[in-house]
């Protein structure tokens, strides 16, 4: 049970680990509602937090719904959950809910619900429970034998109120998605790979607030790019290798030097931290638009080039299936120690039946003191035909 508001401020900065060393070094990109940030599903979660170009599955709606013509089965929906942070607390979870049906031989519709509880929090004789909601659906389309696209509609939900007695009210905003995806075969040596390509712009919208439109924050939009290669190896075993690379597109938060600098203070000027957040709240930073927000955050960071290539992250994964019936998994995921420092490495298998398939994912920070740490993902997935076949209604 939360008990306190110093576990709700971590959790506004769940993604964001501080390295307190070098903290005027530590500059992350804020945004609001990151549990859009978090992997829901436990395929994905094994291979590195990746998903953007792997084979399509009933999870793709997160990653990249535009996979989704090219999917084997007709329709499909899954459910998952994940404890989050439970080495800090027991009672914060994710639970995540997709789906599709394929419309024809070319095209798809996709929906997928997700629900972030952050547990209970006492506030004086108060029990409050703060959550936050998304709801989307996608159509996607094959426009040639190779190649598809999608769009996605987003609403997003936000209720962080840990305290009747404080100005605090629940957010809510709206947000698209723009999709797509080629594969096709390739041959290597003698063999006939499956070569994936895929981009996702998630999360286009509004900005969000809490506080009746005084402030506002930033969506998570996010661009990733993924690219996978599946192998085989005989008539009944296979290998993947996937890698996918993301950039928030939110322009990163002035600095204070930024700040004296901009108004025409002194440099050693260390007075002026009040004036400092008023700038920030209102031309400084707050009154960028979301699309102003995303040109300026390819040239924004403080530190100029490199410190735009230290807002890249990404992970890498790796996948063996035997007989499409058994998974092995396991992956990296890398951030920049001072835009997040999560670095973990993953690990899962998955169990596929005709009618369901069960998935499991593990996670192993290589960062010291990661409340990530040994965090674990599940998912149940249901393959509409293998149902219909059962029931003999096919």
């Amino acid at each position: 049970m939360i008990k306190n508001k110093t576990l709700l401020t971590l959790l506004g900065l769940i993604l964001m680990l501080p390295v307190s060393a070098q903290k005027d070094m530590f500059n992350p990109v804020y945004t609001g509602v990151t549990s859009l940030s978090i992997a829901p599903d436990a395929r994905a979660g094994a291979m590195g937090d990746i998903g953007a170009a792997t084979d399509p599955d009933v999870n793709s709606q997160y990653w990249n719904p535009a996979k989704y013509p090219f999917n084997i089965a007709r329709a499909g929906v899954s459910l998952s959950y994940t404890p989050w942070l439970r080495q800090l607390v027991k009672d914060i979870d994710l639970a995540y809910v997709a789906g599709f049906y394929r419309i024809g031989d070319y095209s798809a519709i996709s929906s997928s619900l997700t629900y972030f509880s952050l547990g209970e929090v006492i506030a004086n004789e108060y029990t409050i429970k703060p959550y936050e909601l998304a709801l989307d659906v996608a159509y996607s389309r094959m426009l040639s034998e190779t190649f598809s696209a999608a769009v996605g509609l987003r609403f997003i939900y936000s209720d962080l109120q840990y305290n009747y007695e404080e100005d605090v009210t629940p957010g809510s905003a709206f947000a698209a998605d723009v999709a797509m995806y080629y594969n096709n075969y390739v041959i290597m040596g003698n063999r006939e790979c499956l070569l994936g390509l895929g981009m996702n712009v998630s999360n286009i919208g509004s900005k969000i607030s809490y506080d009746g439109g005084s402030t506002n924050q930033f969506l998570p939009t996010n661009l990733r790019l993924g690219i996978s290669l599946l192998m085989p190896i005989d008539e009944y075993n296979t290998i993947s290798f996937s890698a996918d690379v993301n950039k928030l597109l939110v322009p990163t938060r002035p600095t204070y030097s930024q700040f004296l600098e901009e108004e025409g203070y002194t440099a050693d000027d260390n007075s002026r931290y009040s004036e400092y957040q008023t700038w920030l709240e209102t031309t400084g930073y707050n009154d960028i638009s979301p699309i102003s927000g995303i040109f300026k955050s390819f040239s924004d960071a403080p530190g100029g080039f490199s410190e735009e290539l230290k807002e890249i992250y990404g992970g890498i994964g790796v996948e063996y299936c035997y007989n499409n019936q058994f998974a092995l998994r396991g992956g990296y995921h890398y951030e920049n120690e001072y835009k997040g420092n999560r670095k973990y490495y993953t690990l899962g298998a998955g169990f596929k039946m005709n009618v369901f398939s069960l998935d499991a994912a593990y996670l192993i920070s290589t960062a010291q003191s990661n409340p990530l740490d040994q965090t674990l993902r599940f998912t149940l997935s249901f393959d509409m035909d293998g149902i219909r076949d059962m029931l003999g209604r096919r």
